[in-house]
Formats: C-alpha cells, structure tokens, sequence
C-alpha cells in the first residue's frame, strides 16, 4: 500500500468523466459538480489535480471513538454491541440545520489530523473488541473509496461495516458502496422536495432511490432516521404520508426512529423539539402499520424499546443506549409467540452499555 504521506494528498477517486466544456464532472452524487483545474467539489474533499481526481480525505479522520451501535441509530443490528466510528471532514449537502456541522462543514482540512490506513482501522476495531465499524459524523459518500477500502480491511478480520448517510448519490457509486457495507442508517430527512430543496440544497427522489434500492437489491440490514424539526417537517400529514411510503415500497419492519431536533448551525432560532412531539410520530407511524418505531435525543422508555410486533412482549428494553433487558431466542424470534423479529442479532445482547470511548489508531 502506498505511504500515508503520499496518499493523503494524491489518492485516485473514481467516478468522474470529462464533460463537453472541457471541465471534469463528479459522478458521485446528484449535485454533478463540474471542475476546473485545482477545483473542489461541493463536498470539499474531491479535487481536480492535475487532470485527474483525487479524494483529499483518503486516510485521514476528524477521529476516532468507540460507541454503542444503537446511537448510530441501530436497534436491530446486534443490539448492545460496540462499533468503532470514524467521519473525515465535509459534505455534499447543506443541511441549515447540521447537528455535526463543525465536522460536515468544515473546509479547514487540518482538523483532520488522526491518520490511518484501512488495515490499521480493522485491526483497531478487532483489537477492542468492536463488532462493527461505522462510517459517520460526516457522510461517508463524500470519502467512498476510503470507506470501501476500509470495509475490505474489516471484511478481512471478520468485522461488520455500517454507512451512517443521507443517501444522496448516483446508482453506479451505489452500487459499489453498498456491496461493501453489512448495515446502514439512512437519514430521510423529511418528505417533501420543497424541505430538501430549501433546508439542505438537494432533493428527495435520490434519496428514496436509495432506500428503495437497499430493500430490493441487497441484504444490507437498514434503519431510517427522521430528524423532527418543528413547524417544518413534524406535520401529522406528512408523517403519515411518510409512513405509508416506508410501508409500501419498503415494508413495515423495517425500523424507524424519530429523533429530536436541537437548535444548531443556521437553525438557533428554532425551538427544540418537544419530546411529545415525538411520541406523536410515533403513534401516527404504527397507526400506519410500521412494526418497529422509535423516538431518539429524548429519554422515552416506550420509543427505546423493542417490541413483539405480534403478541407484543417487551423483548428489549434500554435506558438511553444501555440494555436492560433481552429477551430473543438466539435465532431472532420472539420467545413466547415464536414471531421473527427483523434484523440480525448474537445469541445474547453485547454489553457495551453507553459509554463512549475516544481511541488513538496508528497508521
């Protein structure tokens, strides 16, 4: 593998192809940015150099931190289990209301200052006993190949890898992607183009693409999040529209949390969201026939909590991230009415708890 200090700077991407103007266009995401010499795209990591494109952030992270997988959030995949995370700077959406913008909007690339090859991430996660390495904080569509590349490296150790994204990209780069990755949260933001169009500087039909593609193309394990953001996206009409869509074209186990907004980066002046509000998605979701729904940023028993969808036993219970209660036959069915519960799962809960645990990882 070429040296760290020669790939930080010069690492290939793929996806690109050289438009009529003589500009070279991005394939990765729908934004199709169009580049001059020494240009970068909106994402800020992917440059023209030299007549080629190079992926800035190949090998180098904002950092490193062990997590539970449910605050990914993963209640389905592995329950109670520990997951190494890691983002890189940038984003190729502008979201007014970024919970993580320090990272996703940064343009400032030494912030990235923990360097580390594929190899010596997947080695990490297996020497602290991770289950799983998770691509988040920033989008990991932005750093494809590095993700991919690293999810090689966990494959080769028997480690999982999870994509914590919005969704927001073409369907050849998707393709490649998901068939590196064993799990996926994917950020369905609200379900209006004028929301995406106005709130972020994209737009929802690839976003749907997406989902629809990981339910029917692959076996990836996904969840979907909706961050609540009152009087924009928190109407009881288009939960439920929402609602219905997921039932239909994507079916009702797959799960669905709600999460709370808290005033951030453009969006201060907005209130946060109350946790009834919440609790109301909820409700209007399982009205709709969704099996798991669950409330996150909030401290609600009831939206923690995995249920029987058929004889409805408590069958696991969290406080915040931590388990306190686990009741699942070790082939995922419920234990009183035998009913299988969507997802993949150990013959016994991790116990990782909530903690959070910040790493150094050498190259």
């Amino acid at each position: 593998m070429t040296q760290p200090d020669t790939y930080l700077k010069t690492y290939p991407a793929r996806y690109w192809h050289w438009a009529d103007d003589g500009r070279m266009q991005c394939d990765l995401c729908p934004r199709d940015c169009k580049l001059h010499e020494g240009q970068r795209g909106a994402c800020f990591v992917r440059m023209r150099e030299q007549d080629q494109m190079i992926l800035t952030a190949y090998g180098r992270s904002s950092g490193f931190c062990i997590d539970p997988i449910e605050k990914k959030p993963l209640n389905q995949f592995y329950p109670g289990s520990s997951v190494l995370s890691f983002g890189t700077a940038g984003c190729n959406l502008t979201c007014k209301f970024c919970q993580n913008w320090d990272i996703s909007k940064s343009k400032d690339m030494d912030r990235l200052m923990d360097q580390a090859s594929p190899d010596a991430i997947a080695k990490a996660a297996q020497t602290h006993g991770c289950k799983s390495v998770a691509f988040t904080y920033n989008d990991p569509v932005i750093f494809a190949e590095y993700a991919m590349d690293v999810a090689d490296a966990c494959h080769a150790r028997g480690v999982q890898t999870v994509a914590v994204t919005a969704g927001y990209m073409h369907a050849q780069p998707r393709r490649d992607f998901y068939a590196k990755m064993d799990a996926a949260n994917v950020d369905l933001k609200a379900f209006t183009d004028d929301f995406y169009f106005k709130l972020t500087g994209s737009h929802l039909r690839p976003v749907l693409d997406t989902l629809v593609y990981l339910k029917h193309e692959t076996s990836v394990w996904f969840e979907i999040t909706t961050l609540l953001i009152p009087g924009y996206n928190d109407s009881n009409a288009e939960i439920v529209a929402m609602s219905q869509w997921i039932g239909k074209e994507l079916g009702p186990d797959v799960p669905l949390h709600f999460s709370a907004f808290h005033p951030d980066h453009k969006m201060t002046n907005i209130a946060a969201t109350p946790p009834i509000t919440l609790v109301r998605a909820r409700e209007l979701a399982m009205q709709e026939g969704l099996k798991f729904v669950y409330t996150g940023n909030v401290h609600h028993r009831e939206g923690d909590t995995t249920y029987c969808p058929h004889c409805h036993a408590d069958l696991i219970e969290r406080d915040w991230y931590q388990i306190k209660h686990y009741e699942l036959t070790p082939q995922g069915n419920c234990p009183h009415c035998g009913t299988v519960i969507a997802g993949r799962y150990d013959a016994l809960a991790g116990t990782f708890g909530r903690k959070r645990i910040p790493i150094a990882i050498g190259r």
